[in-house]
């Protein structure tokens, strides 16, 4: 079972993140967007693992309190556009206690550096330098943390919350 650890967002915040892919669409970016049930801020990618409820033993001991972010704008890297989310101490301590979890109980994760970020496209392609729309959301209350399962479908991935925290 391939899985990770994530946010989700309310149906507000998605909306407003489909309306900033709307926006891309419009001004002649393309490449594979992320659909809209599927827009989420990863914070540990585990991958192949067959004992879900282990690691939901380990989120249910990592405290999580409520947390307010701010999107502060898009940004491009190699061949993905996603949304920032700078500067949140809140955000960043708690991941850092989740993968120390995850590593006291011999899950193993991926373990790049944790960057906040919501991805709205893959291999993102345009034909000459764009100007990219301004983009900012305050005021972001993430309530839970979910355990995620993604397979691969026929018309991409699927992703299915199978546990959270409060």
């Amino acid at each position: 079972m391939r899985l990770f650890i994530a946010l989700n967002f309310d149906e507000d915040v998605v909306k407003e993140l489909t309306g900033v892919q709307e926006k891309l669409r419009n001004i002649g970016i393309g490449g594979n967007y992320t659909k809209k049930e599927n827009l989420h801020l990863t914070l540990a990618f585990i991958g192949d693992y067959d004992d879900p409820d282990e690691i939901m033993d380990v989120m249910d001991s990592v405290p999580f309190k409520p947390i307010n972010m701010r999107f502060e704008r898009l940004q491009l890297f190699r061949d993905m556009a996603f949304v920032r989310i700078f500067d949140n101490p809140g955000l960043e301590g708690y991941v850092r206690r989740l993968r120390r979890a995850l590593a006291d109980a011999g899950i193993p994760f991926d373990k790049k550096k944790f960057m906040a970020h919501i991805t709205l496209i893959r291999k993102v392609s345009f034909d000459c330098e764009r100007e990219w729309p301004q983009f900012s959301l305050e005021n972001v209350w993430a309530g839970h943390v979910s355990l995620m399962r993604s397979e691969r479908g026929k018309n991409g991935m699927i992703y299915t919350e199978i546990g959270r925290v409060e």
